[in-house]
């Protein structure tokens, strides 16, 4: 597989429930939101506030290690003329480093940091921003 190459495969596991498995053997369950399993839009979420905090922990990181770190992603759904999708979404960062030198670097970087994120570095958020086709077909998986 090519390294710039991203795949995930899904298998269903039960009434309205699927597993995600990626190449390097990890795994998640998700489903319709019935039981206590991520719905996709959870996912959805979960992807954009944790790859933006790759990015902050990496750039931050190198000034001070974080006492706290929380993330909270939020939107809304709705239906309207173009179908469902989510519109109104935050991202909130709620992190603290401890006093100090390194402390004080990592707290004045932080928001270059979540901007960089945001307009540049984060593949989950630039996508879902500046969009991209989606192709669906039907047939054999081809390894």
């Amino acid at each position: 597989m090519a390294d710039d190459l991203r795949r995930v495969d899904l298998t269903k596991i039960g009434e309205h429930r699927y597993q995600a498995h990626n190449v390097r053997g990890g795994s998640i369950t998700f489903g319709e939101g019935e039981d206590p399993d991520f719905t996709p839009v959870e996912l959805l979420l979960a992807a954009l506030a944790g790859c933006s905090a790759i990015d902050i922990d990496y750039i931050t990181g190198k000034r001070a290690p974080f006492i706290s770190f929380d993330a909270r992603a939020e939107a809304d759904k709705i239906r309207d003329e173009a179908g469902n999708h989510l519109v109104n979404i935050q991202v909130t960062f709620d992190v603290s480093f401890p006093d100090g030198e390194g402390g004080d670097a990592a707290r004045e970087i932080l928001p270059s940091a979540i901007q960089r994120s945001h307009e540049r570095l984060c593949t989950v958020s630039r996508t879902v921003e500046l969009g991209t086709p989606v192709t669906y077909l039907a047939g054999p998986i081809q390894d």
